[in-house]
């Protein structure tokens, strides 16, 4: 089994990567703030926030809002090696519910994530070959909720179908998902209890309703 945060350390480390090009899917302030520190010493770096998996409009806003203000507070700053860019990706939760129509009762890690984790993937690859960007890679591996495996093999797949390469993370490894809370904590940064769709939130709900009853 191919170790991939040993492969991105090795990879940062490479000097031939100083100054390449990278289109980061964020799904969220808090997942990006780690994964952010991490590469923006050695790549070039564009966020792109594409998450119609969020599908309250007002909690859209809010989370781009607050990714938009971590990456000018660290710009501001001089953290990265290369000023870090900002790009809107369309917001249409229609077309996540579409996506997932007939998956609807899927429990939360089951089948309904994958074809999410697709959607947004797909359309990351499609932005980074059509910006002719050197790779692209998502934060969605730095929450020990998802699979990492899983999310690297549907974003290598959707890279070869764009022709652009995907690079492979676990950035939850080496205490990232731990980091990132520090940085969250440190910026002031929203943090989110459920990942974004009725489904989650739904869930988030009946946990918690669960926890109140067995406190009662």
């Amino acid at each position: 089994m191919i170790n991939v945060s040993k492969q991105m350390d090795e990879l940062l480390n490479t000097a031939s990567e100083k100054g390449k090009t990278l289109l980061l899917h964020s799904c969220c302030a808090p997942c990006s703030s780690y994964v952010l520190t991490y590469i923006c010493s050695t790549y070039r770096v564009t966020v792109l926030y594409f998450n119609p998996n969020i599908t309250e409009a007002a909690e859209y806003e809010k989370r781009a809002a607050e990714e938009k203000r971590f990456i000018d507070e660290i710009n501001a700053k001089g953290i990265p090696a290369f000023p870090i860019r900002y790009l809107d990706g369309r917001y249409d939760s229609k077309e996540f519910l579409d996506a997932v129509k007939g998956y609807e009762s899927c429990p939360e890690r089951g089948e309904r994530c994958a074809i999410c984790f697709r959607l947004r993937l797909s359309e990351s690859a499609r932005v980074a070959a059509e910006g002719k960007y050197d790779y692209f890679a998502t934060t969605l591996t730095l929450s020990p909720l998802k699979d990492a495996a899983l999310l690297n093999r549907i974003g290598e797949e959707e890279g070869i179908r764009f022709g652009v390469k995907y690079l492979p993370s676990d950035f939850k490894k080496k205490g990232g998902y731990l980091k990132s809370i520090e940085l969250s904590k440190e910026y002031g940064l929203y943090r989110q209890d459920f990942c974004g769709c009725v489904f989650s939130r739904a869930e988030r709900e009946r946990l918690k309703a669960g926890q109140r009853s067995n406190t009662e």
